[in-house]
């Protein structure tokens, strides 16, 4: 092998078992291929071979089902309505990108819409009347960066957080009249982790958890059907959300290196 090949700054020494004994090799980086040094045994050319390479970068897309879980409040001046924990059926999509770097790491970025099952009515009781709030959870969606290791062939572990949001609702009825509701669509923060793994060529399954807080909104309501909100009665509400989710994706590998 050449000097001049040996001493540029893209090449790494390595060796190869060959037919006839150990021969030199040199490794381009850059270019993910090698050549053997047929300079070495003259007469005997080697042809340049692909090196996989240990970066991958994948785009995804599929679906999820699972079960969300969500605890909801309203907070009036004369009380306060404080939701038992709520449990519904979820599920959607999600689409996503990740990168393979240093070996097993792997940084990538999703986003996933659910639409939920979620809905829970509550009775309180003031001065005069007594009333009932619905509140409803339409739908879910997180923007989410994730960071994850592939502790193990074909298995990935990791971590994510970013944004969500949840269009969320809160019908009252005071005295039996309708007397309004919020309804918004909220945005908070989510975080959580899980472990994927790739079952067959381009597919892979995961199992996930994640918590949302959506924090809390404060609503005013006017009506002349009840002297207590005839100059308005003012209200605040929360949410906050835990979802476990299943899912498979289709993996569109434009990359070599599995995980």
């Amino acid at each position: 092998m050449s000097q001049e090949l040996l001493n540029r700054p893209d090449v790494a020494q390595a060796t190869l078992q060959g037919p006839h004994g150990t021969l030199p090799f040199c490794l381009f980086k850059t270019d993910a291929c090698f050549q053997i040094a047929n300079d070495i045994f003259a007469g005997i050319t080697y042809p340049i071979v692909p090196v996989v390479s240990d970066v991958k970068t994948v785009l995804d897309i599929g679906a999820n089902v699972g079960g969300v879980f969500v605890r909801q409040s309203a907070d009036f001046a004369f009380g306060s309505l404080d939701s038992d924990t709520k449990s519904g059926f979820a599920g959607g999509g999600q689409i996503g990108c990740d990168y393979q770097f240093a070996g097993g790491w792997v940084i990538g970025i999703r986003d996933m819409f659910d639409g939920s099952s979620l809905s829970r009515d509550r009775t309180f009781n003031f001065p005069g009347a007594s009333g009932t709030v619905h509140f409803k959870n339409n739908w879910f969606d997180t923007l989410t960066g994730r960071l994850g290791y592939a502790f193990a062939p074909s298995w990935l572990l990791y971590g994510q957080g970013g944004v969500a949001w949840a269009k969320n609702s809160a019908d009252l009825n005071i005295g039996g009249f309708e007397v309004g509701s919020a309804s918004r669509t909220r945005t908070g923060w989510t975080a959580g982790g899980g472990v994927e793994w790739m079952f067959a060529p381009h597919w892979s399954a995961f199992l996930e958890g994640n918590y949302m807080d959506f924090g809390s909104t404060d609503r005013n309501i006017v009506t002349p059907n009840l002297v207590v909100c005839a100059a308005g009665c003012s209200f605040n509400t929360k949410t906050t959300a835990a979802s476990v989710l299943v899912g498979v994706n289709y993996r569109f590998n434009l990359g070599k290196a599995p995980y």
